[in-house]
């Protein structure tokens, strides 16, 4: 079922976590994991077409911006017990498959989507170096089948405003995709 983000109040301060990398199998804490330019949180699973469809360009995306000091962090936060496509060893396949250059982090318990107020997969948020959300939305306007080419631009506008010291324009249009799968 697909469903749009609920687009939290900007200005927002990003909630603290910690949770495990299915990866590295560390634990990551957001005030380790954080840049003083801008944070990129996007809450993402394996499963959900509407990540696989942009997944290579998450990939670009963090190639591009990291060099810049910018960090990504993904989340998965769905139920494995009825997704197991979804499991935290099935997360570090895809990591590995895909070449993630950001940790993937798993959110067991739920309560970092739930304190995010996280919708959809894929969902981002993109906090300032004061760690107040300046971007909740769409990472552009592609969608499986509506053939619009997969940019990221509206991510890239977001990161390229803060980045030069400015605001992202507060029109920011809700992102589609998969509900998060919630137990």
């Amino acid at each position: 079922m697909a469903v749009p983000s609920t687009m939290v109040p900007l200005g927002t301060l990003a909630p603290d976590f910690a949770l495990p990398d299915v990866v590295s199998g560390q634990t990551v804490r957001l005030a380790e994991a954080k840049s003083d330019k801008a944070t990129v949180v996007m809450f993402i699973c394996n499963h959900c077409p509407y990540v696989k469809h942009v997944n290579s360009q998450l990939v670009a995306l963090a190639n591009d911006y990291q060099p810049k000091g910018v960090a990504f962090i993904a989340i998965s936060s769905n139920d494995v017990e009825n997704y197991p496509e979804d499991s935290p060893e099935k997360m570090k396949e895809v990591a590995e498959t895909l070449g993630y250059p950001f940790p993937y982090l798993f959110d067991e318990t739920q309560d970092v989507a739930r304190a995010y107020d996280a919708a959809c997969t894929p969902d981002f948020f993109i906090f300032d170096g004061q760690m107040k959300l300046v971007y909740r939305g769409q990472l552009d306007g592609s969608r499986p089948g509506n053939s619009v080419p997969v940019t990221g631009a509206d991510v890239r506008a977001a990161l390229d405003a803060v980045l030069a010291g400015q605001l992202p324009s507060p029109n920011q249009t809700p992102s589609m995709g998969c509900n998060i799968k919630w137990k």
